[in-house]
């Protein structure tokens, strides 16, 4: 049986995420995340107000924002709003939390599940072509750049 990829625990929280295969990116969602890190009752009226001050200070963090239906609470897919690991990184810089640190911590240990995948064919979940390969491991050595 096939395991689900589509969620990740961080800490006993859920985080959703997708795999684009042309991208080779995680995508994760940016409400959990943020649920995670400031443990606040509304995450989507933080984020709402994250986004609206990220602008006026012209980061350009938010045109880096996609969009995809994920599963909610509820069991519907709804539209949220999602960021590939590097821009995520850059998001949780500006979220004043203790939880920062490991949690980009965390984000590298998917990473690099990631690559231990195409390494080892019976944990494959995922296929990637061999020519491909060299293309993530220079995105996870930028991934531990980031993450200092």
């Amino acid at each position: 049986m096939k395991k689900d990829k589509s969620i990740a625990i961080f800490k006993q929280k859920l985080v959703r995420r997708h795999w684009d295969e042309d991208k080779e990116l995680w995508y994760f969602s940016i409400i959990d995340v943020i649920t995670i890190l400031t443990d606040s009752n509304r995450p989507r009226r933080y984020w709402n107000d994250l986004k609206t001050k990220l602008k006026q200070e012209g980061s350009e963090l938010s045109d880096k924002i996609g969009h995809l239906k994920m599963k909610a609470q509820d069991g519907r897919m709804r539209l949220t709003d999602v960021a590939d690991t590097e821009t995520l990184l850059r998001l949780i810089q500006s979220i004043p939390s203790p939880k920062a640190e490991p949690f980009k911590l965390w984000l590298a240990k998917v990473g690099y599940e990631r690559m231990e995948e195409t390494d080892d064919p019976e944990k494959k979940e995922y296929p990637i072509s061999n020519t491909k390969f060299p293309i993530m491991k220079e995105k996870l050595r930028a991934l531990r750049e980031l993450c200092g």
